[in-house]
């Protein structure tokens, strides 16, 4: 078939859940894919793999966000294979130990800074300090950039993480983080409200004034890390903020969450967003696209499959696909993707075997 759209034009009509010539397509590749398929000449870049493939390309651009702080400071001191950053205080310090993965090529945390109360009201003082704002020039790039990608790509942009995902994820671990929201459960809330008047502002500054397409928060949302009542009390509430700031700019907005929703889908359903991304399923995730579009019928749901089966076969891949694409009331407000990372057991012949697929599957607007 013949396309009547750009990449661009398709994505955004997806969000929106408009009409579309043709399901999109987006394999997540990242560091760890190219290194491992880059060996021919015409491999040498992710466009490259993209542009052989036929996605329907979806390029971040930088933020712009930075820093500024009048009593504190962050120090990174990288060594072969580990990474320590520091945050300095009035009344003592701290630290992140993050670790380098081969396999995955990133880096991992390997210890947190809040492991003790003390620590906790140092990162409570540590965010109170920071002041953002928009660098100039990095904001120039991302409108070059924008402008260079022209129709072929939508692009985005991340602002950050919700304060009690980061507090899961980067600042205490998932454990620690818990046992420390039970124990302490005031001064948890002091810092997470903190980060959220940090994380408003440089909302409100990408709302204003940032090219982007497209804008992210990148949550990891799983109830393998929190509970749907914890989510409801800690969560909705800060992500509903950004995106009504956001949405009185006339943005889009996309969560990314890559883990298991289905107990969250009622919650999730409430949010004033465009769009779930790593949408994943079974068995990496335990959501179907059936079961997101019964409960969330306004919202884009951009994955549908999952990394364990991206290691098989193009015909038992698509086998699956098909069954969950046809399991749809419509097709109105999809993106087929890779939902996590592409691993790097799926070819590019694969992949473009599935992307020819997909762009013949017959589209139910």
């Amino acid at each position: 078939m013949s396309d009547h759209m750009t990449p661009r034009e398709r994505w955004l009509a997806a969000l929106r859940l408009q009409p579309v010539d043709r399901l999109p397509f987006w394999p997540k590749l990242g560091t760890a894919y190219l290194a491992t398929h880059q060996r021919q000449p015409e491999r040498t870049s992710l466009a490259a793999l993209h542009r052989e493939i036929g996605s329907d390309r979806h390029e971040g651009l930088p933020s712009g966000l930075r820093e500024v702080r009048d009593k504190t400071s962050c120090e990174v001191c990288a060594s072969p294979g580990q990474q320590v950053t520091r945050f300095c205080t009035p009344h003592g310090e701290t630290a992140l130990v993050n670790r380098w993965d081969a396999g995955s090529l990133s880096w991992h945390p390997v210890q947190f800074p809040v492991r003790t109360r003390r620590d906790l009201l140092l990162m409570t003082e540590f965010y109170a300090d920071v002041r953002w704002e928009l660098d100039p020039a990095v904001l120039e790039q991302a409108q070059v950039e924008k402008r260079r990608l022209g129709e072929q790509a939508v692009s985005h942009v991340g602002v950050g993480e919700s304060p009690f995902m980061y507090w899961i994820e980067w600042l205490a671990g998932v454990e620690q983080a818990h046992f420390l929201l039970h124990d302490y459960p005031d001064e948890v809330e002091a810092l997470l409200e903190v980060l959220h008047a940090g994380l408003l502002r440089c909302t409100e500054l990408i709302a204003e004034r940032h090219p982007a397409d497209l804008v992210y928060f990148v949550e990891n949302t799983s109830t393998s890390l929190l509970s749907p009542a914890q989510y409801r009390q800690y969560c909705q509430r800060h992500l509903s903020e950004y995106a009504a700031l956001l949405g009185a700019h006339e943005r889009l907005v996309v969560l990314h969450m890559c883990g298991l929703l289905r107990d969250l889908l009622p919650d999730l359903a409430e949010l004033p967003v465009a769009g779930f991304e790593a949408f994943t399923s079974p068995p990496v995730g335990n959501t179907t696209l059936a079961q997101g579009r019964a409960v969330c019928p306004s919202t884009c749901l951009i994955g549908g499959t999952n990394a364990v089966l991206w290691t098989h076969p193009a015909d038992r891949i698509l086998m699956e696909l098909e069954a969950h694409l046809d399991a749809l009331p419509h097709t109105r407000g999809l993106v087929v993707t890779s939902a996590g990372v592409m691993p790097p057991l799926a070819s590019p012949e694969t992949l473009r075997e599935v992307c020819t697929w997909v762009r013949e599957y017959p589209v139910r607007n």
